[in-house]
């Protein structure tokens, strides 16, 4: 578990066991973010996205970010955020109220590990908004983590677990935080370029999946029947205040995580989105971008280890820990 406290950030999970899905929501503790985003992958599935452009009129604002399972089905639990932000007055003010502003992206997990007919509710987004906390955020098959799944080029039956993974890190009066939904076609390799979660062969061991695609006809794999099934969903914090255009390029800069760690990542058949967040107002930061954008990268590859470590295996995907190799 992590404390995000530093951060003014809190992190909230949904949990639907039996059908194998659910959502996470994170939020400001006591108001909004700023964020910005990039797009990683090709086979997305979002809500919201341009709100965390510069370019657009609330300027990055973003009151609460939703990571949800359910592939597209899954983007209407975002009416439960937008509900509690509502009763709590957060949002972009205009005539006589506000209108929250709710960024969503989507894993699909309807299959093989959920039940296809379990979504996402807007009633559990609602509780996963109201009950998010800065501290002892829970990480594993947890949240949107639920039903997710690596390393899939052989097939269902051969791939492991995926998860929620969440990591801090500080470095003087700077801090940084990292976290992810993985649900990758590719394998997950540690800091040494170890595969440690991934597509297994039923001899034992890895396949390695990159390599397999880089050494086998393309009729042999059966990729293509995996297509719009998988995705990495990150979302990476600092504590200092940066503007909604720093943002986009710190957003872009994190996903270097996901080359390093998820192999192949960014491919057609996922749907990765990284989110970047820090304190909506403040005194600028005086830190080098470039310090910054090193920075959460780390953070960031951290936080995808612990996501794969802290999975459960279920419904015969094995998890890190039982994995059998």
């Amino acid at each position: 578990m992590q404390d995000l406290s530093l951060l003014g950030i809190a992190v909230g999970h949904a949990t639907d066991e039996s059908g194998g899905t659910g959502l996470t929501v994170i939020r400001g503790a006591n108001g909004p973010l700023r964020a910005g985003a990039a797009i990683v992958g090709r086979a997305t599935g979002t809500r919201e996205l341009s709100t965390a452009s510069p370019h657009h009129l609330v300027d990055g604002r973003a009151d609460a970010i939703l990571l949800t399972g359910g592939s597209a089905y899954g983007l209407d639990a975002a009416a439960g955020v937008m509900r509690w932000c509502e009763e709590h007055g957060r949002g972009f003010p205009i005539g006589g109220g506000v209108v929250p502003i709710v960024p969503a992206a989507v894993v699909f997990d309807l299959a093989p590990v959920g039940r296809f007919d379990a979504r996402p509710t807007a009633a559990m987004a609602y509780d996963a908004t109201d009950r998010a906390s800065t501290s002892a955020v829970e990480e594993g098959s947890v949240g949107a983590g639920t039903g997710t799944t690596v390393g899939k080029v052989g097939g269902p039956a051969l791939a492991m677990k995926g998860g929620f993974g969440c990591a801090v890190e500080t470095r003087g009066a700077l801090v940084t935080a990292g976290m992810v939904v993985l649900n990758a076609f590719g394998d997950v390799r540690d800091a040494q370029g170890t595969i440690i979660a991934g597509a297994r062969r039923e001899s034992g061991g890895f396949v390695d999946t990159e390599r397999l695609l880089a050494t086998t006809a393309s009729s042999e794999v059966p990729a293509s029947s995996l297509a719009m099934q998988n995705t990495t969903l990150a979302v990476v914090a600092v504590n200092v205040p940066l503007s909604s255009v720093e943002l986009a390029h710190v957003a872009r800069a994190a996903g270097a995580a996901l080359l390093r760690r998820i192999t192949p990542s960014g491919t057609s058949y996922d749907g990765d989105v990284v989110f970047a967040v820090a304190p909506f107002e403040g005194p600028r930061s005086r830190h080098e971008p470039i310090v910054i954008e090193t920075l959460v990268v780390g953070v960031l590859e951290h936080a995808i280890e612990r996501a794969v470590r802290l999975a459960r295996g279920r419904d015969g995907i094995p998890g890190w820990g039982d994995r059998g190799d």
